[in-house]
């Protein structure tokens, strides 16, 4: 039961990384996140007592699943070695001769392992205490302790290796290569109990339950924080994009409502039930724009010049009673008391089409606005929308029609105090 939290991990994380792998198969950081992923699971199937059993078996030789745990074991550390090699990347020759030493060490351990299995001998099986009881045999000793040895060195390394580069990064990828640091050195705990139990059987001590009973739960703490250490990472990248989609297309609703309903033509493609959210906001971004060309006719320059002039001021007094000025419309306070004026201007347009039911003004408008706002400046204006209704009389009567082209795009150049 220990182990279903490490393999369902693992599983879950293989198969949301499954779809990009299938699209790119020779992808070198694909293949590798698999091999770990694979090799990982397989530690903890093939280490269950009952599947040791059941391995020994099958094969009809006794202990045989000894030497299997122990190769997925080296080819697991070996399979990390070689993502975060990949993951660092550099130089494409040093990392391919990286990766070929790599997995050519590994495999040979794993090759000399069960060749140390064959020339020694394990009659009596021992399904939990097979490394203290044969700790003295020939060869299975040496086994034994290979497998140890390279375990530990893989993991001082892994740590050392995510250690310092974690001091190299920031967001999720810290976050991801110190929980990676945790849980191999959770490893190092596991390996240090088995070296311990291993020496006090030389030493003629009895220190068994180091290795089966305290050993184990080391090893499979590891496991979960390893697995999350190079899951997040992954997945954090694979839905940031959609998330920051889904946010800018919440943060479009309040202007998309105001204005996304004024432009007669019907929307020149459905968008179905279970589109992208990034085509939702492009599809939402264009009914906006069509409505601001619609609203064109209507825009008061004069209106939106008084509101961002008192949005400027206002800031500045703000400024200048924290010690931390706006700068005179630069930076977070220019680019408000802009996106204020916008939004001011826009509402005002609305009030004035409601007013005029019957479109006049549009009709003898000649020329439509070019230009339309960038993407982050429509944000900025729809987040504006719930305090963009300065104290300003209502119109009474339809706006002059204008006749001449309007040159200035909406948002407006920026104004500086």
């Amino acid at each position: 039961m220990n182990s279903c939290l490490p393999v369902a991990l693992g599983v879950l994380v293989g198969l949301l990384r499954l779809p990009a792998l299938l699209r790119n198969p020779r992808d070198p950081l694909l293949r590798s996140v698999g091999a770990l992923l694979l090799t990982a699971v397989g530690v903890f199937v093939f280490a269950a007592v009952p599947m040791i059993a059941k391995v020994n078996e099958v094969t009809g030789v006794p202990n045989f699943a000894a030497p299997l745990v122990y190769s997925l074991l080296t080819a697991c550390a070996g399979s990390g070695l070689v993502l975060v090699i990949n993951w660092r990347g550099g130089r494409p020759g040093h990392i391919r001769r990286a990766k070929r030493w790599c997995i050519g060490a590994y495999c040979a351990v794993c090759a000399a392992l069960f060749a140390l299995f064959a020339l020694g001998s394990a009659p009596v099986e021992r399904l939990r205490d097979f490394d203290t009881y044969y700790s003295g045999s020939a060869y299975l000793r040496e086994m034994i302790v290979l497998y140890l040895l390279v375990h530990t060195v893989s993991a001082l390394l892994m740590s050392f290796l995510c250690w310092r580069w974690l001091r190299e990064v920031t967001g999720e990828l810290r976050v991801g290569l110190a929980l990676i640091v945790v849980g191999y050195s959770l490893s190092v705990c596991f390996d240090v109990c088995k070296f311990t139990a291993i020496g006090a059987r030389w030493a003629g001590l009895d220190w068994d339950y180091l290795s089966t009973d305290l050993a184990r739960p080391f090893g499979t703490a590891s496991a979960p924080f390893i697995a999350f250490g190079f899951g997040l990472p992954l997945v954090v990248q694979r839905f940031r994009g959609p998330w920051r989609e889904w946010v800018h297309y919440r943060q479009l609703g309040p202007l998309s409502r105001l204005v996304g309903g004024l432009s007669d033509g019907a929307p020149a493609v459905s968008v179905p039930l279970l589109a992208p959210v990034g085509v939702r906001r492009l599809q939402r971004e264009s009914a906006i724009h069509d409505g601001l060309l619609t609203l064109n006719p209507y825009f008061d320059l004069g209106l939106r010049a008084r509101v961002h002039a008192a949005a400027l001021a206002a800031a500045g007094q703000a400024g200048s009673g924290s010690g931390s000025g706006s700068g005179g419309g630069r930076g977070a306070g220019g680019e408000g008391a802009a996106a204020l004026a916008d939004a001011a201007m826009i509402v005002a347009a609305v009030e004035a089409l409601h007013a005029d039911p019957e479109r006049r003004v549009i009709a003898e408008s000649r020329v439509l606005q070019e230009g339309t706002s960038e993407h982050h400046e429509l944000v900025r204006i729809s987040r504006s929308l719930p305090t963009a209704r300065p104290p300003r009389p209502r119109w009474k009567t339809l706006p002059k029609a204008r006749t001449h082209p309007v040159t200035r795009p909406l948002p407006a150049e920026r104004e500086h105090a």
